[in-house]
């Protein structure tokens, strides 16, 4: 059986007295999807900012494509893309000059790169403002070009935190349309959403965490049994919070 994009070991992370992430383990395999869910605190971002190279770490292990991403640290960022939860780019440069900065950054070939970004702008609705500067974006339209820019390389692993803020009903449903087809194609997707509809509908996995810990987590459909995930995550929700008490 083929090693995971994604693995996560033991992962432990603390803010000084406070621990963030209390030995997080995951993992994501190509053609997977999984969502990582939990109340704001819970340590979903700090363990994203970890696996992308943002932040370090106290405890565990992290490999993208078999690279530790302390120990090759370039090799590991060379096969994943980033989506913060808010979006990130240079307002100065225009949105076709930010993705052919990005394609230069990831080495995509020129033969390619036109139409990859084509058939992106095509997709998101972006074809007519790719000449403007991005400093005159709407918030929706920067968070598509840096989605854009995650997909033009074809990463092996998309790592996204609440993609689908700030989108409109038909770029959210081009998002989900895309994320599926990245994994099927063999890629790997691990995102972080608190809109669970989203995630019961398009995961292949899920981990719950609330608290410093994973909670719950497997195939979204075992995980779910007979309720809704949101009913699932209230479950949890209310259990971790016994435990504090």
């Amino acid at each position: 059986m083929a090693d995971p994009i994604l693995n996560v070991c033991g992962f432990y992370k603390t803010y000084g007295p406070k621990v963030a992430a209390d030995g997080y383990s995951l993992s994501v395999d190509a053609g997977r999807i999984l969502g990582l869910v939990g109340p704001n605190g819970a340590g979903k971002t700090t363990l994203i900012s970890s696996i992308v190279g943002i932040q370090g770490f106290d405890g565990g292990s992290i490999s993208v494509c078999g690279h530790d991403v302390v120990a090759e640290p370039v090799a590991a960022k060379a096969a994943l893309a980033y989506v913060p939860d808010t979006p990130s780019v240079y307002g100065f440069m225009t949105g076709m000059a930010y993705l052919d900065y990005v394609c230069d950054v990831f080495a995509v070939p020129e033969a390619e790169r036109t139409a990859r970004i084509s058939g992106l702008a095509d997709r998101l609705a972006m074809a007519d403002a790719l000449g403007s500067r991005a400093s005159s974006y709407s918030h929706g339209m920067q968070q598509k070009l840096v989605l854009m820019g995650a997909f033009v390389h074809d990463p092996a692993l998309l790592v996204l935190d609440e993609p689908f803020v700030g989108l409109d009903p038909v770029a959210t449903r081009t998002l989900r349309a895309m994320l599926r087809e990245h994994a099927d194609r063999g890629g790997a997707v691990l995102f972080s959403s608190h809109v669970l509809e989203v995630v019961e509908r398009l995961c292949d996995t899920v981990a719950i965490v609330a608290d410093g810990s994973i909670r719950a987590q497997g195939p979204i459909a075992d995980v779910m049994g007979d309720e809704s995930l949101e009913d699932v995550f209230m479950d949890t929700l209310s259990e971790a919070e016994g435990e504090v008490r």
